[in-house]
């Protein structure tokens, strides 16, 4: 049981010009750890999706077959379990409990079993909440870790995890790979994409790269994969284990104050902090998920009104609005001043095609439609998403939702800029061109905040970090 085919499998979304994934041949057997690599873009995430039986047969084209035990996904999706990018469209009911036993009550799981199972899988990947505590409540990556344990609870046999750890701290990370290999028996056949390479291959023994054009690129053990194609595939934006990526250092001293946070907090999600903005300089948030680093991300953006203390703009960033709070500036002054980019990127797309969300802040700030295009093919083409100009931003891949995300930021220039993991699903390439891009806003004299649990970008990029820990009463952002 749990055994995988695919033949000639290809996938196009409806609307879309371009294959997701196309000309697939590949076989898994029954218990084999497989780690599916590829560049951002080259179909990972659908091919999971036609695994778990949710790609509908009217939500778009489809060539070749893809079966499990020789069966369609779709008519026999109670043998597999999965976990999303967007942990969030996992999480249905109101409580952290009920929400892993949803799944076991769909399947008729005798009630008696029920709580003991979801017991065990929340202690399994580290949940630190009882179970009554609210999902609503949760930060980002404690909703990874729920959605995770509600994948295991159902003792899947294929069990498919697409980036599990994107959104947690390095701590929790090491907790959901803890409970990944001791959940995974030696019955169930798992399939992981991941980017964080070298942390996954304890998990697996077989490697397959996806190519951007369709097929597979490299197939076979981690030792052989990457000796045999380790260069090749990361210039072709895979994480490869062993290349590191050079810095991007300040080219000058950082500048004048823009921002200052004084004892500000939002209680209970956010204890007293205090700190300063810089221009030319670019700042990193870090602490453990629930420290409240994107609520600060919010108060300093000025997209939510202090609980205690205050946040101070100078005179170089506000102009005459200096002496008011930024939660108080009208919209499209905070918009030209200072740009946020959320931790869930949809929640930011206003538009229904990647080129109108990306014109969308320059076209409000009163640019030219010539500066407009400019501007916005610019972006496209740096980012790696000029093919998608037209699709509409709610059916891009989750690395492509992340880029564009940051684009809209950066379209507008805003002397300020602050990100809430703004490196998250991104391949080796566009990692780098997103790095670039935000170290040259900081080396023309920009403030850049930074909230991640990205340790290479920390270690390529921030000037100065800053360590938030957890509120005493352990209530997350």
């Amino acid at each position: 049981m749990g055994a995988v085919e695919l033949r000639g499998f290809g996938w196009r979304h409806a609307g879309r010009l371009a294959w997701a994934v196309r000309g697939l041949d590949l076989r898994i057997e029954r218990g084999e750890r497989v780690l599916l690599l590829g560049p951002s873009g080259a179909g990972k995430s659908t091919l999971l999706a036609a695994l778990a039986g949710l790609l509908a047969e009217d939500s778009g084209e489809q060539e070749g077959t893809v079966e499990i035990d020789g069966l369609d996904p779709r008519k026999d999706r109670e043998r597999v379990g999965i976990v999303f990018q967007d942990p969030e469209t996992q999480l249905v009911m109101s409580r952290c409990g009920d929400d892993v036993a949803f799944g076991l009550e769909n399947r008729g799981v005798p009630a008696t079993e029920i709580w003991p199972r979801v017991d065990e899988a929340l202690r399994r990947v580290g949940f630190p909440y009882h179970r009554d505590r609210p999902t609503a409540a949760l930060s980002g990556g404690e909703q990874q870790r729920l959605a995770l344990a509600g994948a295991l609870a159902l003792r899947p046999e294929l069990l498919l995890l697409d980036e599990p750890t994107a959104n947690l701290d390095p701590a929790g990370a090491a907790l959901v790979r803890e409970a990944v290999a001791r959940s995974v028996d030696a019955d169930t056949t798992l399939i992981l994409v991941e980017h964080r390479v070298a942390e996954a291959l304890p998990l697996v023994d077989r490697v397959v790269v996806l190519a951007p054009g369709g097929g597979v690129r490299a197939d076979g053990t981690p030792e052989a994969v990457f000796g045999a194609h380790g260069d090749a595939l990361a210039a072709e934006g895979v994480w490869v284990p062993g290349r590191p990526v050079p810095p991007r250092r300040g080219t000058a001293p950082a500048g004048d104050v823009l921002l200052t946070a004084d004892r500000l907090g939002l209680p209970p999600r956010l204890a007293a902090v205090d700190l300063t903005v810089r221009a030319g300089e670019a700042l990193a948030v870090l602490g453990p998920n629930g420290a409240g680093k994107s609520t600060l991300a919010l108060l300093l953006g000025g997209l939510l009104k202090p609980g205690t203390g205050r946040v101070a703009a100078s005179t170089e960033l506000a102009g005459a609005d200096a002496r008011t709070a930024p939660h108080r500036w009208r919209a499209p002054a905070l918009t030209r001043r200072i740009g946020s980019v959320f931790q869930d990127p949809e929640h930011q797309f206003v538009t229904g095609t990647v080129f109108d969300e990306l014109a969308l802040g320059p076209r409000r700030t009163g640019r030219t439609e010539p500066e407009v295009r400019a501007t916005v093919d610019g972006l496209l083409e740096r980012l790696r998403l000029t093919r998608l100009a037209r699709a509409n931003p709610y059916t891009l891949s989750g690395g492509e939702a992340r880029r564009l995300s940051v684009a809209t930021a950066l379209a507008t220039a805003p002397r300020l800029l602050i990100c809430d993991e703004p490196t998250f699903g991104q391949d080796r390439r566009t990692w780098r061109e997103l790095v670039d891009l935000l170290a040259e806003l900081r080396d023309a004299g920009h403030g850049l905040v930074t909230v991640t649990h990205d340790t290479e970008f920390v270690d390529a990029l921030a000037d100065r970090r800053v360590l938030l820990d957890r509120p005493t009463a352990q209530v997350p952002s």
